[in-house]
Protein backbone atom coordinates (compact mmCIF):
# COMPACT_ATOMS: atom_id res chain seq x y z
CA UNK A 1 0.00 0.00 0.00
CA UNK A 2 2.88 2.63 1.00
CA UNK A 3 4.46 1.28 -2.42
CA UNK A 4 1.43 2.17 -4.47
CA UNK A 5 0.86 5.50 -2.51
CA UNK A 6 5.04 6.85 -3.37
CA UNK A 7 3.60 5.60 -7.10
CA UNK A 8 0.84 8.06 -6.51
CA UNK A 9 2.48 10.76 -4.99
CA UNK A 10 5.76 10.65 -7.45
CA UNK A 11 3.70 9.72 -10.79
CA UNK A 12 4.82 12.38 -13.08
CA UNK A 13 8.12 12.78 -12.10
CA UNK A 14 8.28 8.40 -13.08
CA UNK A 15 6.35 9.18 -16.40
CA UNK A 16 8.79 11.65 -17.39
CA UNK A 17 11.94 9.31 -16.09
CA UNK A 18 10.44 6.15 -17.90
CA UNK A 19 9.47 8.34 -20.87
CA UNK A 20 13.07 9.30 -20.96
CA UNK A 21 13.77 5.59 -21.18
CA UNK A 22 11.38 4.80 -23.44
CA UNK A 23 13.13 7.50 -26.14
CA UNK A 24 16.57 6.37 -25.29
CA UNK A 25 15.56 2.66 -26.04
CA UNK A 26 13.41 3.90 -29.40
CA UNK A 27 16.94 5.91 -30.65
CA UNK A 28 19.10 2.63 -29.82
CA UNK A 29 17.18 -0.21 -30.38
CA UNK A 30 14.06 0.60 -31.96
CA UNK A 31 10.24 1.53 -31.86
CA UNK A 32 9.14 -2.30 -30.61
CA UNK A 33 11.97 -2.69 -27.38
CA UNK A 34 10.57 0.51 -26.08
CA UNK A 35 6.86 -0.09 -27.21
CA UNK A 36 5.90 -0.96 -23.22
CA UNK A 37 8.08 2.26 -22.14
CA UNK A 38 6.05 4.46 -24.21
CA UNK A 39 2.82 2.46 -22.81
CA UNK A 40 3.66 2.68 -19.14
CA UNK A 41 4.37 6.25 -19.40
CA UNK A 42 1.28 7.06 -21.44
CA UNK A 43 -0.63 5.15 -18.58
CA UNK A 44 0.48 7.19 -16.03
CA UNK A 45 0.64 10.50 -17.44
CA UNK A 46 -2.96 9.77 -18.28
CA UNK A 47 -4.03 8.71 -14.64
CA UNK A 48 -2.47 11.78 -12.91
CA UNK A 49 -4.46 13.97 -15.03
CA UNK A 50 -7.76 11.36 -14.74
CA UNK A 51 -7.37 10.16 -11.60
CA UNK A 52 -5.84 12.40 -9.77
CA UNK A 53 -3.92 12.16 -6.04
CA UNK A 54 -7.06 11.84 -4.29
CA UNK A 55 -6.57 8.35 -2.89
CA UNK A 56 -3.79 9.80 -0.69
CA UNK A 57 -5.91 11.98 1.05
CA UNK A 58 -7.26 9.24 3.09
CA UNK A 59 -4.10 8.81 4.92
CA UNK A 60 -4.53 12.55 6.23
CA UNK A 61 -8.30 12.30 7.03
CA UNK A 62 -8.15 9.36 9.07
CA UNK A 63 -5.31 11.37 10.83
CA UNK A 64 -6.68 14.31 11.37
CA UNK A 65 -4.38 16.12 9.08
CA UNK A 66 -6.58 18.30 7.50
CA UNK A 67 -3.04 20.49 6.53
CA UNK A 68 -1.77 17.40 4.82
CA UNK A 69 -4.80 16.76 3.20
CA UNK A 70 -5.38 20.10 1.99
CA UNK A 71 -2.21 20.07 0.67
CA UNK A 72 -2.87 16.96 -1.43
CA UNK A 73 -5.95 19.00 -3.45
CA UNK A 74 -4.36 22.47 -3.81
CA UNK A 75 -1.66 20.33 -6.09
CA UNK A 76 -4.64 19.62 -8.30
CA UNK A 77 -3.95 21.49 -11.15
CA UNK A 78 -6.09 21.01 -13.89
CA UNK A 79 -9.58 19.52 -11.47
CA UNK A 80 -11.60 19.60 -14.91
CA UNK A 81 -9.56 17.14 -16.39
CA UNK A 82 -10.79 14.42 -13.70
CA UNK A 83 -13.16 11.61 -14.00
CA UNK A 84 -16.62 13.06 -13.23
CA UNK A 85 -17.46 11.67 -9.53
CA UNK A 86 -13.91 11.81 -8.57
CA UNK A 87 -14.40 15.96 -9.67
CA UNK A 88 -17.00 15.64 -7.66
CA UNK A 89 -15.36 14.46 -4.42
CA UNK A 90 -11.94 17.16 -5.00
CA UNK A 91 -14.90 19.61 -4.75
CA UNK A 92 -16.85 18.50 -1.53
CA UNK A 93 -13.28 17.63 -0.23
CA UNK A 94 -12.49 21.32 -0.56
CA UNK A 95 -16.21 22.68 0.51
CA UNK A 96 -15.25 20.37 3.61
CA UNK A 97 -12.26 21.59 4.17
CA UNK A 98 -13.27 25.48 3.54
CA UNK A 99 -16.04 25.16 6.41
CA UNK A 100 -13.61 23.15 8.54
CA UNK A 101 -11.80 26.92 7.97
CA UNK A 102 -15.38 28.96 8.33
CA UNK A 103 -14.73 29.45 4.80
CA UNK A 104 -18.85 29.78 4.45
CA UNK A 105 -19.12 31.55 0.72
CA UNK A 106 -15.67 28.97 -0.28
CA UNK A 107 -17.51 25.81 1.18
CA UNK A 108 -21.03 26.91 -0.52
CA UNK A 109 -19.32 27.23 -3.85
CA UNK A 110 -17.41 23.88 -3.90
CA UNK A 111 -20.46 21.94 -2.36
CA UNK A 112 -22.58 23.37 -5.33
CA UNK A 113 -20.04 22.16 -7.56
CA UNK A 114 -19.98 18.72 -6.35
CA UNK A 115 -23.62 18.42 -6.01
CA UNK A 116 -24.04 19.54 -9.69
CA UNK A 117 -21.60 17.20 -10.87
CA UNK A 118 -23.44 13.93 -8.64
CA UNK A 119 -22.47 12.21 -6.15
CA UNK A 120 -20.77 8.98 -6.39
CA UNK A 121 -22.57 7.43 -3.31
CA UNK A 122 -26.03 8.94 -2.04
CA UNK A 123 -24.85 8.62 1.15
CA UNK A 124 -21.81 11.57 0.34
CA UNK A 125 -24.35 12.84 -1.68
CA UNK A 126 -27.06 13.39 1.85
CA UNK A 127 -23.76 14.65 4.03
CA UNK A 128 -23.22 17.16 1.66
CA UNK A 129 -26.98 18.70 1.02
CA UNK A 130 -27.08 18.34 4.91
CA UNK A 131 -23.87 20.88 5.08
CA UNK A 132 -25.42 22.77 2.83
CA UNK A 133 -28.43 22.76 4.66
CA UNK A 134 -26.17 24.48 7.71
CA UNK A 135 -24.86 26.94 5.52
CA UNK A 136 -28.01 28.29 4.59
CA UNK A 137 -28.95 28.36 8.70
CA UNK A 138 -25.16 30.44 8.67
CA UNK A 139 -27.03 33.21 5.82
CA UNK A 140 -30.68 32.98 7.76
CA UNK A 141 -31.59 31.67 5.22
CA UNK A 142 -34.30 29.52 6.40
CA UNK A 143 -36.27 28.45 3.89
CA UNK A 144 -32.90 27.25 2.04
CA UNK A 145 -31.71 25.42 5.15
CA UNK A 146 -35.06 23.15 5.27
CA UNK A 147 -34.94 22.44 1.58
CA UNK A 148 -31.63 21.43 1.46
CA UNK A 149 -32.15 19.02 5.36
CA UNK A 150 -34.74 17.43 4.00
CA UNK A 151 -33.34 16.61 0.38
CA UNK A 152 -30.59 14.83 2.84
CA UNK A 153 -32.90 12.97 4.95
CA UNK A 154 -34.16 12.00 1.53
CA UNK A 155 -31.30 10.92 -0.03
CA UNK A 156 -30.29 9.16 3.18
CA UNK A 157 -27.10 10.23 5.65
CA UNK A 158 -23.97 7.82 6.64
CA UNK A 159 -24.77 7.27 10.35
CA UNK A 160 -27.16 8.56 13.37
CA UNK A 161 -24.96 11.16 14.38
CA UNK A 162 -25.41 12.97 11.06
CA UNK A 163 -29.08 12.09 10.95
CA UNK A 164 -29.81 13.56 14.46
CA UNK A 165 -28.11 16.50 13.30
CA UNK A 166 -30.06 16.91 10.73
CA UNK A 167 -33.51 16.38 12.80
CA UNK A 168 -32.41 19.04 15.14
CA UNK A 169 -31.57 21.72 12.38
CA UNK A 170 -35.33 20.86 11.48
CA UNK A 171 -36.66 21.20 14.85
CA UNK A 172 -35.02 24.58 15.27
CA UNK A 173 -36.30 25.70 11.72
CA UNK A 174 -39.87 24.59 13.01
CA UNK A 175 -39.54 26.56 15.80
CA UNK A 176 -38.09 29.47 14.51
CA UNK A 177 -41.65 29.32 12.29
CA UNK A 178 -43.78 28.68 15.06
CA UNK A 179 -44.32 25.39 13.77
CA UNK A 180 -44.67 23.86 16.98
CA UNK A 181 -45.82 20.55 17.09
CA UNK A 182 -43.84 19.70 13.98
CA UNK A 183 -40.44 21.03 15.61
CA UNK A 184 -42.02 18.23 18.59
CA UNK A 185 -41.62 15.38 16.44
CA UNK A 186 -38.33 16.32 15.06
CA UNK A 187 -36.74 16.40 18.53
CA UNK A 188 -38.27 13.14 19.11
CA UNK A 189 -36.49 11.52 16.35
CA UNK A 190 -33.33 13.61 17.00
CA UNK A 191 -33.48 12.39 20.46
CA UNK A 192 -34.53 8.59 19.63
CA UNK A 193 -31.23 8.04 17.44
CA UNK A 194 -29.29 8.04 21.16
CA UNK A 195 -26.25 10.23 19.22
CA UNK A 196 -23.24 10.09 21.19
CA UNK A 197 -20.84 13.10 19.29
CA UNK A 198 -20.84 15.59 22.18
CA UNK A 199 -22.25 18.93 20.41
CA UNK A 200 -25.69 16.71 19.59
CA UNK A 201 -25.76 15.50 23.19
CA UNK A 202 -25.13 18.87 24.79
CA UNK A 203 -27.94 20.58 21.72
CA UNK A 204 -30.77 17.74 23.06
CA UNK A 205 -29.96 18.79 26.59
CA UNK A 206 -30.35 22.42 25.74
CA UNK A 207 -33.67 21.74 23.71
CA UNK A 208 -35.41 19.53 26.07
CA UNK A 209 -35.29 22.08 29.02
CA UNK A 210 -37.99 24.17 26.89
CA UNK A 211 -39.40 22.17 24.49
CA UNK A 212 -41.76 20.60 26.81
CA UNK A 213 -43.26 23.80 27.85
CA UNK A 214 -43.52 25.04 24.43
CA UNK A 215 -47.01 24.52 23.05
CA UNK A 216 -48.05 21.88 20.43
Amino acid sequence: MKFYNLVIKYRPYIAIVVLALAILTNIYAGFWPSFLLYLIAVILIFSYFFFGPLRLIQEYMETGDMDGAEKVLNSIKYPNLLYKPIRSVYYTLKGNIAMMKQDFAGAEKNMKKGLDLGMPMKEAEGASLLQMGMLSMQKNDIRQAESYIRQSLRKGLPDKENQAAAYLQLCSIMMTKREFRAAKEFFRKAKSLKATTPQIVDQIKQIEKYISRIPG
